[in-house]
């Protein structure tokens, strides 16, 4: 018996399909994932609740609507490959790896990196891969994707990440003009030279860190 499965579809109800999550691939993998498994042991109880919480290292798992709308925007297919941006402790990417064939997740704090593939193995996602990196840069030895997702805001679109969109391929990241406030954009890619991006209004995600995104000590 899974003691959080009542909690899974009580979040689902009330977080996620009352708030408009309409995609029922993208609900029935929220329910499937078992974020008690993501979050720190003395977390666990506060594991579906509606918000974020510590993982260590100064970072957040991110709050459940703020991943299943993200998956909702990214329209997945089943045979699609994603890349990950932030696996923090590979909650996700989890989710990810429910909806799509494969995932490729980057972290660029090797502890995280650590802490994402031992939860992902024990939750048993084999088609969820971390790369221990600058996410900024992406992944372009496994582009281009069908789909990336950012969990961590950048002061602009990264071009690598934009470059390693497929045709017709959705990138999903916050962007805006200081560290802690940024607009959730959907980037989706029309030719090989031209893109479409839609601002789906106001977001705070921790800042993107890289080459292309907020230096360390800015």
């Amino acid at each position: 018996m899974d003691p959080f499965a009542n909690e899974r579809k009580e979040m689902v109800e009330t977080q996620l399909r009352r708030r408009g999550v309409s995609d029922e691939r993208v609900l029935a993998a929220m329910e499937k994932v078992p974020r008690h498994l993501f979050v720190p042991e003395d977390q666990q109880d506060r594991a579906y609740w509606d918000g974020p919480l510590p993982i260590g290292s100064g970072q957040t798992i991110s709050q459940p609507y703020v991943v299943a709308l993200t998956c909702e925007l990214l329209e997945i297919s089943p045979e699609d490959t994603v890349l990950d941006i932030g696996a923090g402790s590979g909650y996700a990417a989890a989710v990810l790896g429910e909806l799509a064939a494969s995932v490729i997740s980057i972290e660029r704090l090797p502890e995280l990196a650590d802490l994402a593939r031992t939860n992902l193995e024990a939750a048993g996602y084999g088609n969820v891969e971390v790369l221990c990196a600058d996410g900024t840069l992406g992944c372009p030895d496994k582009a281009p994707f069908d789909a990336i997702a950012v969990a961590a805001g950048a002061p602009t679109v990264p071009e690598s990440l934009k470059q390693q969109l497929k045709v017709g391929g959705r990138l999903v990241i916050p962007v805006g003009p200081t560290r802690r406030m940024q607009d959730l954009v959907r980037v989706r890619r029309i030719s090989e030279t031209e893109f479409n991006t839609d601002d789906l209004g106001g977001v705070a995600y921790v800042p993107l860190v890289g080459a292309e995104g907020w230096a360390e000590d800015s």
